[in-house]
């Protein structure tokens, strides 16, 4: 069976810095008709679970440690018996949402994550967060790019624990060199290209966000 990128969207509250946005959020599912990882457990696990279905659930992955992209991972794991991992440099905001309770392991930069055939490998992409990481599935010719970047530019920098030029040093070195057909999953909204992005790096620039 071959692996796919399955969508769900959910819907849920975005909370930094005191200040509380609705948000809408794509979870991505990654495997075949009998295996899966989750990216990024937004809001809502029971949805999350339905659309996993009779299927075993690898391991649940956060490309960040914002709250709207890990609030449902432990209800979710519990649900379905899977690990959790995320970037060690984002143990703070995970901390933040989930307490004393830590992941089951810490991702790290160049990690492979094998899935229905597949691999997903692990790209350290700070700026958003200090720990926001991207997922390469070269195989399937598409990167999980949590909020690290979108249709029509980089992911925001202006809370706590981001910085742009960061961010844009990110972009530059680990996503933009992508071969340009890569498809781009976004943490939000609809997805893009790296081809179709990488031509505007010089206007994010000017621009400062």
């Amino acid at each position: 069976m071959t692996a796919r990128i399955e969508q769900v969207r959910t819907s849920g509250t975005f909370s930094l810095d005191g200040e509380d946005i609705a948000v809408e959020n794509n979870v991505w599912l990654v495997g075949d008709d009998h295996e899966v990882v989750v990216v990024d457990p937004a809001h809502d696990a029971a949805a999350i679970a339905e659309a996993v279905g009779e299927r075993r659930v690898l391991t649940i992955l956060c490309t960040h440690g914002h709250n709207d992209h890990i609030n449902a991972a432990l209800p979710l794991s519990q649900q379905v018996g899977a690990p959790i991992c995320i970037h060690s440099n984002d143990a703070i905001l995970w901390a933040a949402v989930h307490g004393t309770r830590r992941p089951d392991r810490w991702l790290r930069d160049g990690d492979q994550i094998a899935v229905a055939g597949t691999t997903l490998e692990v790209l350290l992409t700070p700026g958003h967060t200090p720990g926001g990481v991207c997922l390469h599935l070269p195989a399937l010719g598409a990167v999980l790019t949590g909020d690290t970047l979108f249709q029509g530019g980089p992911g925001a920098t202006g809370r706590s624990y981001s910085d742009f030029p960061t961010l844009i040093h990110s972009l530059t070195e680990r996503l933009l060199p992508l071969p340009p057909a890569t498809v781009v999953h976004t943490g939000h909204g609809p997805s893009t290209t790296i081809g179709a992005e990488a031509p505007h790096l010089a206007e994010w620039v000017a621009r400062g966000h």
